[in-house]
């Protein structure tokens, strides 16, 4: 008999989605790595978004919500917030935050909400490398950082050549 049909394993990424929104409930970074439509997003955010907001700072970080647990922590003004299956390690999910709220603090220099509204790409960009699919990609803060900066250069190469390149077509 053969074992393997037996025991079949669904995998699921272990995080499903990332918020990170204000004080105030604006929401200012998604990244959902589970197929959700556009219209259980909006509800997901606007019921999640004022359900943390209204729990008080001593409570813990962790909820049950729905067949999820959702994980946050507020840094700031901003809450960074991520839905990861019942059985996940909220511990780990909870360290996972602090890495990328790390990584924005040196990339930045001390994170703040501006920084995210004028430089979404660049906090999408660093999620990105910090995780792929819900699963932690990179735990190195100076690989992330490095992909980070050398991404920087080649944009700004990249746009020096554009300029150059409209110069010369002046000329003619």
């Amino acid at each position: 008999k053969d074992c393997w049909n037996e025991f079949t394993v669904s995998h699921t990424n272990m995080i499903q989605f990332v918020l990170m929104f204000s004080r105030q409930g604006k929401l200012r970074l998604q990244k959902w790595y589970e197929a959700t439509s556009q219209k259980d997003r909006k509800k997901i955010a606007r019921e999640l978004v004022p359900t943390i907001l209204g729990r008080k700072p001593k409570l813990c970080n962790f909820l049950e919500w729905r067949d999820l647990k959702i994980v946050y922590k507020r840094y700031a003004s901003l809450y960074f917030c991520m839905g990861i299956q019942m059985e996940d390690n909220e511990l780990i999910t909870l360290e996972i935050i602090h890495r990328y709220v790390e990584l924005l603090d040196k990339y930045f220099g001390s994170v703040c909400e501006l920084d995210i509204i004028f430089n979404y790409e660049k906090a999408y960009f660093m999620l990105d490398e910090l995780l792929l699919g819900g699963e932690m990609q990179e735990t190195s803060k100076k690989n992330i950082l490095k992909a980070v900066t050398t991404q920087d250069l080649l944009q700004e190469e990249s746009e020096n050549s554009k300029e150059t390149l409209d110069d010369m077509m002046a000329l003619t």
